[in-house]
């Protein structure tokens, strides 16, 4: 997320990391390449899926159809945010499904070098903010709006979080603005991260069943919501730039419509894999229906997949036309 930090749902690989999941088990990446990714004439494809659920949800439901409807071999790649771009440009991976906005990445590989294409909208539009339990926000409705948060920055306050208001966030390794915002609008908050989007959701479902309060960087879509209502606190408005200089942000987290990416040369010979890759885009309550199988019913991705892919004919039909 140039707009994100996220998110969401399996262990975080470690900054850089690549980790090539087969049936063999996984293999590290950090110096060696896929040996299927970018392979002209071979019926395989290598996806880049990010640590949070909901990119899990468009690779698993993508692999679905690949392997299943088109005879594609697929192979899936861990990896985080910023290396995922290095790694695809490179072609040790052939797509990323969701990416939250990089333009420094996007300039550098879609631009200028022209190693990596844009493979057009995912159909979902991604969010980030901070929220508060829905039953808090209803007990103390002007905690919605950022300049009373001190007001409650006692009852916000953890172990962690050093005799101020805590602000949970995920993975140090997720785009945030949070420590600037915090200082910028001298708030009496300290960022905590949690480590990863699961611990992030363990601690917020720990709250939520004890009615505590707490303040959180989250992000939509989110299967979470499901379980847990939140509502956004307002922070000043975004408007296009104020987050240009990421030590004096002082605005909201825009909108992204998320985007999807392609390796060039992949484009080029990928065949009907890469077609297909183009054409994949659905809503947010598709990926939202997926993620909440995979994360919350403990289904593995496959058989989330194959029970959307089911329930669901009509949606991806289109998406192998042509």
């Amino acid at each position: 997320m140039t707009s994100r930090i996220r998110r969401p749902y399996a262990a975080v690989a470690a900054a850089g990391a690549l980790l090539l999941v087969t049936g063999c088990g996984a293999a590290d990446m950090t110096k060696q390449s896929s040996p299927f990714a970018n392979a002209k004439g071979a019926r395989t494809v290598t996806l880049s899926v990010q640590s949070w659920v909901g990119a899990q949800a468009n690779v698993a439901v993508a692999q679905y159809l690949l392997e299943h409807e088109l005879g594609y071999r697929v192979d899936t790649v861990q990896v985080d945010e910023v290396p995922a771009w290095d790694a695809l440009s490179q072609g040790r991976v052939d797509a990323i499904l969701e990416d939250w906005g990089h333009p420094e990445q996007e300039q550098r590989y879609v631009k200028d070098k022209r190693t990596i294409v844009a493979g057009g909208g995912l159909g979902v539009t991604g969010h980030i903010g901070w929220f508060v339990p829905t039953y808090f926000a209803k007990q103390h409705p002007d905690v919605t709006n950022w300049k009373n948060l001190d007001k409650y920055a006692d009852q916000l306050r953890t172990a962690e979080s050093g005799g101020k208001g805590q602000l949970l966030d995920g993975s140090p390794s997720y785009v945030t603005n949070d420590k600037a915002l915090v200082q910028n609008l001298k708030l009496d908050y300290q960022v905590v991260f949690s480590g990863s989007e699961a611990a992030q959701i363990t601690q917020i479902k720990q709250f939520a069943k004890q009615k505590k309060p707490f303040l959180s960087y989250w992000y939509q879509p989110q299967w979470l919501f499901n379980k847990v209502p939140m509502t956004e606190v307002k922070l000043p408005a975004y408007k296009e730039g104020c987050d240009a200089d990421a030590e004096k942000v002082a605005c909201a987290y825009p909108r992204t419509p998320l985007q999807k990416y392609l390796n060039a040369d992949f484009v080029k010979s990928g065949g009907r894999a890469a077609a297909f890759l183009k054409k994949f885009r659905w809503t947010t309550d598709d990926q939202n229906e997926v993620s909440l199988l995979i994360a919350d019913q403990k289904l593995t991705p496959e058989a989330a997949a194959k029970k959307w892919v089911d329930a669901h004919r009509s949606e991806w039909k289109a998406w192998l036309a042509g």
